[in-house]
């Protein structure tokens, strides 16, 4: 019995260390499933992150052939432009240079024209000098804008933005307008105000010469209004006319070059350069341009440009409206002239000898020293080319003349050079200048002037 007892509890202290042994069994086998899952886990991320490189790597090698390529793009590209900006400038340069040169026989023309006027009576000669003279108008008027672009396309023209009042400047273009209108039999109303803006006096003057003349070519009854308001922030000026309108499909290609409408009958239509002038300007000032017209009605175009006090307005050390003045005249007086192209020198020469002066003409600085050598006396004016032979100057040809007379003689310089460095140059030596092609009547009321 006590032997069975014994068996027994054996048998239950067998069964306690198997359900023990069981319980630590299944322990060690759940913690032995968690290492092998994480094993696997982590050689699964051992491949992706390997896959990965291997993705990284051929995205990086494809980027960068990528870049290769866009370098050798770039470089293409920049070789390129730089070829089409040397051919620019080229084109810029030889487009200057080719204008100016082909003032010369142009003012040359136009004084043989002044000179010829003065000495023909018929009306039948006066006639045909006036036909002349107003093609030869037009042809200056297309120089000069092809001037323009040039120096706009050049880079050479850069603005001189300060405070301008408008109602000298509107003054000045009804005085030069009005004519005009007249003799179109059309109307021509300028309303102007005390106001004041800022921008570039020489480029302003011309957008509105532009838009005025643009205005009277294209308007055959009627007339042309311009006037000037605030606009919320803007001083707004305004050219109107009673012309025939312009489709809306053509109101930007008007702006472009060499495009142009029909003209009145009594005008002839323009070269299409004038409106890409009036933009061209407008955009380096940063003036806003809008047109709007009626078929029909006629057309308004306006320019906004920022206000300026009237107090900031510079004051001109002198302003002289040489056409106005009236002076002496020119019988008896002594004229050197420093002129190296000989067909303006001749018609120059031919122009003054005809207002009874004493014209000496030379070339160089060096001719004109001779020369007065040999007159043996002093000029009352000098008349110089600012840009003689060999490099030389007018100016240092004036000063050099009146260094030897040791006289502050009056001297006018003339010019085919429309930069601002050579106003400047002349300005700094206290000389006026007459910009070729010359205006027999300025020229004779600036010398009356230098000579009184």
């Amino acid at each position: 019995m006590t032997e069975s007892w014994q068996d027994l509890q054996t048998v239950e202290q067998l069964q306690r260390e198997a359900a023990k042994l069981k319980k630590i069994n299944a322990a060690l086998m759940s913690r032995v499933e968690r290492s092998m899952d994480q094993q696997l886990n982590a050689f699964s991320l051992f491949e992706t992150a390997i896959a990965l490189d291997h993705k990284v790597r051929d995205r990086t090698h494809q980027l960068r052939e990528a870049l290769h390529s866009v370098e050798r793009a770039n470089e293409g590209l920049y070789r390129a432009k730089r070829q089409a900006e040397a051919a620019s400038s080229l084109k810029s340069s030889v487009l200057i240079s080719v204008t100016h040169d082909l003032l010369q026989p142009l003012n040359a023309a136009r004084l043989t024209l002044s000179a010829l006027t003065e000495m023909m009576a018929s009306q039948e000669a006066g006639q045909l000098i006036d036909q002349a003279d107003r093609s030869l108008v037009m042809l200056e008027d297309l120089l000069r804008s092809l001037l323009e672009i040039a120096k706009l396309d050049a880079g050479a023209l850069r603005p001189d933005v300060q405070a301008i009042a408008l109602a000298p400047l509107f003054e000045q273009l009804r005085n030069e307008f009005e004519p005009v209108v007249a003799r179109q039999d059309l109307s021509l109303r300028i309303r102007t105000a005390h106001l004041a803006v800022k921008s570039d006096a020489m480029m302003l003057r011309r957008i509105l010469q532009n838009l005025l003349a643009n205005a009277i070519r294209y308007t055959r009854s009627g007339g042309v209004v311009m006037g000037c308001r605030p606009r919320g922030d803007r001083i707004c000026i305004q050219v109107s006319d009673t012309g025939p309108g312009i489709a809306q499909a053509q109101q930007e290609a008007i702006f472009h070059e060499f495009q142009r409408g029909e003209a009145s009958a009594t005008d002839q239509a323009g070269f299409g350069l004038g409106l890409s002038i009036v933009r061209r300007f407008a955009t380096v000032l940063g003036h806003k341009v809008r047109l709007s017209s009626q078929i029909g009605r006629g057309s308004t175009f306006s320019l906004e440009l920022e206000p300026a006090d009237l107090t900031e307005v510079r004051d001109e050390t002198r302003e002289v409206k040489l056409a106005e003045q009236h002076y002496g005249g020119l019988e008896g007086a002594k004229i050197l002239l420093i002129e190296n192209d000989p067909n303006g020198s001749e018609a120059l020469a031919a122009l003054l000898e005809g207002w009874g002066c004493d014209v000496a003409t030379t070339r160089s600085t060096a001719d004109a020293l001779l020369r007065l050598s040999e007159l043996g006396g002093a000029p009352d004016a000098v008349i110089a080319d600012l840009h003689l032979d060999h490099g030389e100057s007018g100016l240092s040809a004036i000063s050099d003349v009146r260094q030897h007379l040791k006289l502050d003689t009056p001297a006018m310089i003339i010019t085919a050079d429309y930069s601002e460095k050579a106003a400047k140059e002349a300005s700094r030596h206290g000389l006026e200048v007459l910009k070729k092609p010359i205006k027999p009547a300025e020229m004779r009321a600036l010398l009356s002037f230098l000579l009184s």
